[in-house]
């Protein structure tokens, strides 16, 4: 970051999903030139820059104070203010008397346009200003195919991707960060209110270690346990067999470039099976494809990837929604994600696929609606993650799932879950139903039923007919897309 000598003033580092000392090229960058440095994250309020859901809301809460203390251990601290950001940051640079900005760079359309806006009016004022790669293993602009034009399956884009990542380096975090003289007005964390009162609904998120160090508690587990084994383990909802970083990687308590190189290292040096990171490595692909897909097709919050899903028939079933929402569908599996998730703000990743194809393709429910619903709820709520593995299961996005890809939520959980230790676990009213049983409980014995059947719901839906519904609607999809 270069600001003339003769300019005066110290360096704002503008956080944003980049809750991290370590890693941080923002940070770095604002270090580099030996200036004072501002740590400032602003909780924007700018039009059109979706809000956060509740369940993100209580992590940032959390990630927030585990950064502060990180910057007062190194004699610095964290400046927290609340608003539209355009507005915040020209008070800021205006109290402080500040020569530049710096932030790492976000890829959601509302931010991109935000950002642009911002940047042309800062340097309009003589302001320096610098944004910096930290969200992601590659920009979205460089991995392209042989035309020059941006991938569309996931197999070819990853493919190009690691051809980039010949050489990952991961910088140290700072021990020391240089103070400015006087520091502005600062917002105090408690009275955002971020954590839930009245009810406080967050009890089950005890399970969670918001912020730096637990985000590398977390994949160094991962990598010395739970890794061997991943590429089947992942699917099976009972075990703990994922590494559950992606709500420390959305909120940037770790970068991207810290997992790849960790992994790698640990495959180099033995420590976990090659195979099995290579399949943990590919997941972090997924990733990075669905950021790539939303940056060059911006529409993809609100519109289908592929236009001719514009014309699916949804159904209007707020009943069956409100039923999936509340985890009382009849279905074993399926209420178990959804309690999951309402319970701990996170769902395993099988389930999300069983969960929102039974949405989708059971109740006919538009995927938006779900898509929200899961925004709100989650703590890893992610935008591009969230929008594309939505499509995806809908059949509407990019390499997405074929429309005639109907989980069956009973043999999905006669095969991943056959002990039925997640249904156990989160369906408490069936924990005594034989293993037969477990994951259609209206076939139990009688004598075992009796209770199940007071307090646990009846289908609420036929697989079979919903089945061969949702494939008529697909059909009339094609037939419609086709000319016929």
């Amino acid at each position: 970051m270069r600001i003339d000598p003769g300019v005066p003033g110290p360096v704002i580092v503008w956080l944003r999903n980049d809750l991290r000392l370590a890693d941080n090229p923002a940070l770095k960058a604002a270090i580099d030139t030996g200036r004072p440095v501002i740590p400032l994250y602003i909780l924007d309020e700018t039009p059109g820059v979706r809000a956060m859901g509740a369940a993100s809301l209580w992590w940032l809460d959390k990630s927030l104070r585990a950064l502060s203390d990180s910057f007062k251990a190194i004699g610095s601290k964290l400046m927290l203010r609340r608003g539209p950001a355009q507005e915040i940051l020209k008070d800021v640079i205006v109290h402080a008397g500040a020569a530049g900005v710096v932030w790492n760079r976000l890829y959601e359309p509302a931010a991109i346009a935000r950002d642009a806006e911002i940047k042309a009016a800062l340097k309009a004022d003589g302001v320096v200003v610098e944004s910096c790669l930290a969200g992601l293993l590659n920009e979205p602009w460089t991995v392209q195919n042989g035309s020059k034009q941006p991938y569309k399956v996931f197999t070819p884009y990853w493919r190009a991707a690691r051809a980039h990542l010949t050489h990952v380096e991961v910088e140290r975090a700072p021990k020391h960060l240089q103070a400015p003289e006087h520091w502005p007005h600062s917002d105090a964390l408690d009275g955002w209110n971020l954590h839930p009162r009245k009810p406080d609904w967050s009890k089950g998120f005890s399970i969670w270690t918001p912020g730096e160090a637990g985000a590398l508690e977390r994949l160094d587990d991962f990598l010395s346990g739970a890794v061997d084994g991943y590429g089947e383990g992942r699917d099976v909802p009972g075990l703990e067999a994922t590494s559950r970083l992606s709500p420390h990687l959305h909120f940037g308590e770790i970068g991207p470039r810290q997992v790849w190189a960790a992994a790698r290292t640990a495959a180099e040096a033995g420590d976990a099976p090659h195979g099995e990171i290579e399949k943990f490595l590919s997941e972090v692909g997924w990733r990075e494809f669905n950021h790539s897909i939303l940056f060059h097709w911006p529409q993809m919050p609100k519109r289908n990837f592929r236009p001719e899903f514009d014309a699916f028939p949804w159904a209007e079933n707020p009943k069956g929604f409100e039923a999936w929402i509340e985890g009382r569908t009849g279905y074993p599996l399926v209420d178990a994600g959804m309690r999951e998730l309402w319970a701990t703000g996170f769902m395993h990743n099988r389930v999300r696929m069983i969960t929102a194809s039974f949405l989708i393709k059971h109740l006919l429910v538009d995927w938006r609606d779900g898509e929200a619903w899961f925004w709100d709820t989650l703590v890893d709520a992610d935008l591009a993650n969230n929008v594309g593995n939505w499509q995806w299961v809908a059949g509407s996005g990019a390499d997405a799932s074929p429309y005639f890809r109907i989980f069956n939520p009973i043999g999905q959980g006669e095969k991943f879950d056959p002990k039925g230790a997640y249904v156990r676990k989160w369906v408490p009213e069936l924990a005594n139903l034989p293993d037969s049983a477990i994951h259609q409980p209206w076939t139990a014995p009688a004598h075992l039923s009796v209770e199940a059947k007071r307090s646990y719901a009846r289908p609420i839906v036929d697989h079979g007919r919903a089945r061969a519904r949702a494939l008529e609607a697909y059909r009339h999809l094609r037939g419609n897309a086709s000319g016929d």
